[in-house]
């Protein structure tokens, strides 16, 4: 048998349902002989008749009554779906899932979509770690959280936090048997704490820039990690010297458990972009995240 046409048997549940052509038209918004051709075409397809007309009104036929019995309920179902997908349709309800580096995630993105879980319980906000650059729409997240000079062109990208920079810093118990390095080639002297890449699989370089003067340091060490928590903690305990982001460091610097050495060569990096594929058919709850997170002035 062909194909049966759906819009059709949903006309004919209508008109099964009304027991008129003139209250299922109006329902539907077709006129009566548009409607009457449907289900004629319907019949015909099945070889059946489904419904007996008289003068007095419609009414099903025995299989009539079982198609009806049969497909009304889901009919009835898809109905109930979809006013319920239309009255969602404003509210921020489902799974926002961001790709996005720990420290934007503890700086930016969880200080401040915290504060709309309590107001808003249907949202949920997943976040995973990734220090490679991912593919966001493969791998099915809402958004990942870069620097802006590594947000791919094809991508729709907001800026979420101002330029940061980062720092070099070793604990006063390392330095207590070594020297402080003056310039960024002296680092090759030291034991450093090195950050791994895992798109590549590579180490990461240290870089450094001084009066428009750019350079990049392999750094050699006793350990290698791959998120910056466990570098920090590494560097107050002596274990080596440490390239963490400044806002990471200042709070153990102000504490006494941190030195920061090579002030003068700190770069500047472009700020953290959450980055995303559409702005089409955005939900309410990814348009409440978007809101949350650009950066105001």
């Amino acid at each position: 048998m062909e194909r049966i046409n759906l819009n059709n048997v949903a006309a004919f549940v209508v008109v099964a349902r009304e027991r008129s052509f003139t209250r299922a038209a109006a329902q539907l918004g077709l006129s009566q002989s548009s409607l009457s051709h449907t289900i004629s075409a319907l019949e015909a397809k099945l070889g059946m008749r489904l419904l007996t007309r008289t003068t007095r009104g419609v009414s099903p036929t025995e299989a009539g009554e079982r198609l009806l019995a049969t497909v009304g309920p889901y009919c009835e179902g898809i109905e109930a779906e979809l006013a319920s997908l239309s009255e969602d349709r404003d509210k921020p309800a489902g799974t926002v899932r961001i790709s996005s580096h720990d420290h934007a995630v503890r700086t930016i993105l969880w200080p401040k979509l915290s504060r709309l879980l309590p107001a808003y319980p249907d949202l949920k906000i997943e976040f995973s770690i990734h220090y490679g650059l991912i593919d966001i729409v493969a791998e099915r997240f809402d958004a990942g959280v870069r620097v802006g000079d590594q947000v791919a062109k094809d991508m729709i990208a907001m800026r979420i936090s101002s330029d940061f920079h980062m720092t070099v810093v070793g604990s006063p118990s390392y330095f207590s048997t070594r020297e402080v390095p003056a310039v960024p080639q002296d680092l090759t002297e030291h034991n450093c704490i090195n950050l791994r890449l895992p798109t590549h699989g590579g180490l990461y370089a240290w870089e450094f820039e001084k009066d428009g003067q750019e350079l990049n340091v392999h750094v050699q060490g006793q350990v290698v990690l791959n998120t910056s928590p466990e570098i920090v903690t590494a560097a107050m305990e002596g274990y080596g010297l440490a390239y963490v982001p400044q806002d990471v460091a200042d709070r153990h610097i102000a504490a006494g458990n941190l030195v920061q050495v090579l002030d003068d060569w700190r770069p500047t990096y472009p700020g953290y972009h959450l980055y995303y594929p559409s702005r089409r058919n955005a939900s309410p709850a990814f348009l409440l995240v978007l809101d949350a997170l650009r950066l105001r002035a």
